[in-house]
């Protein structure tokens, strides 16, 4: 923890590739398409320039739509999309699922391209060698231009050990499920030690916390919101939060967090929630399925 530098939503963190990174990015998880085009125009017309979305989320044409009719510039904004489980099967795979993605955005490349998954429903067997092939392919594509920054999510730290024995490219980012009830301490010292930036999905864990009295004690204290503190908790861990929400209001406050920081008291208190709430996933034994067309 710690004073952060960031002062708004346009600053950035650096990647190890030398690219910048907006410090807060907006999610789009579980959002419908009508739903994630007005929210996403939204949070563009409020100032954020980082836009998280996904293959299995199935609203990247609306997330695309969106960003056009925004009015910012493409370079202006960061695009972050990702590859789903039964699309990696194998290497051309990869390079075909990524190209279906560009169509469905309407954008010529992606920002950051991350794997979305460290393990693959009915292939736990052999989840090392699909991780190396499509690692392969991720090298490929970032080589050539199609994404200006590769990585993963949902990698625990034997995951990302084993890719270190075949990778060429070391991933830029780690994206987990990080926030007060599961910190998951030694897969952020290891992204830490490498180099590797962690992002943090579900920072409010899906509202589970905004009703915390650890949590809601803080915000009376500091005079903002639960959702505020959560974000700002994140930044002063080092993460880059994903809030997301579809309310122009809430959209709006969760990017106020930039003007006042939490104290040694505060990050003491939120320790007490670790693991006392919902915790990660481990891909050994949660499979997640769903089927995504191939385009044409």
């Amino acid at each position: 923890m710690g004073k952060i530098k960031a002062q708004s939503l346009t600053d950035t963190y650096t990647l190890n590739n030398g690219v910048h990174i907006p410090v807060i990015g907006f999610g789009t998880w579980q959002a419908k398409p009508d739903d994630a085009y007005t929210a996403v125009k939204a949070a563009l017309a409020i100032g954020y320039r980082h836009i998280d979305t996904a293959a299995v989320y199935g609203n990247e044409a609306a997330v695309g739509k969106a960003i056009k009719d925004s009015g910012v510039p493409r370079q202006d904004i960061f695009v972050t999309t990702k590859l789903w489980n039964e699309q990696r099967l194998n290497y051309d795979d990869v390079l075909h699922a990524q190209f279906d993605s560009l169509q469905r955005l309407g954008l010529d490349y992606i920002d950051l391209y991350l794997v979305h998954c460290a393990e693959i429903a009915n292939h736990h067997q052999e989840w090392q060698k699909l991780n190396a092939t499509t690692w392969r392919a991720m090298e490929y594509l970032y080589t050539h231009g199609a994404a200006r920054a590769i990585g993963v999510s949902n990698y625990m730290v034997r995951h990302l050990k084993e890719l270190a024995k075949t990778q060429e490219v070391v991933p830029a980012v780690n994206q987990n499920y990080l926030n007060p009830f599961d910190r998951q301490e030694e897969l952020v010292a290891y992204d830490t030690t490498n180099n590797i930036l962690n992002e943090a999905y579900s920072p409010l864990v899906t509202g589970e916390l905004l009703n915390n009295a650890i949590v809601t004690a803080i915000a009376k204290k500091h005079n903002r919101s639960a959702a505020q503190i959560l974000i700002r908790w994140s930044l002063e861990e080092g993460f880059l939060p994903l809030p997301k929400s579809i309310h122009p209001d809430y959209i709006a406050a969760n990017a106020q967090v930039f003007d006042f920081e939490l104290d040694a008291d505060d990050h003491e208190q939120i320790a007490t929630l670790q693991g006392k709430g919902p915790m990660n996933d481990d891909p050994r034994t949660v499979d997640f399925t769903n089927f995504i067309p191939w385009e044409d």
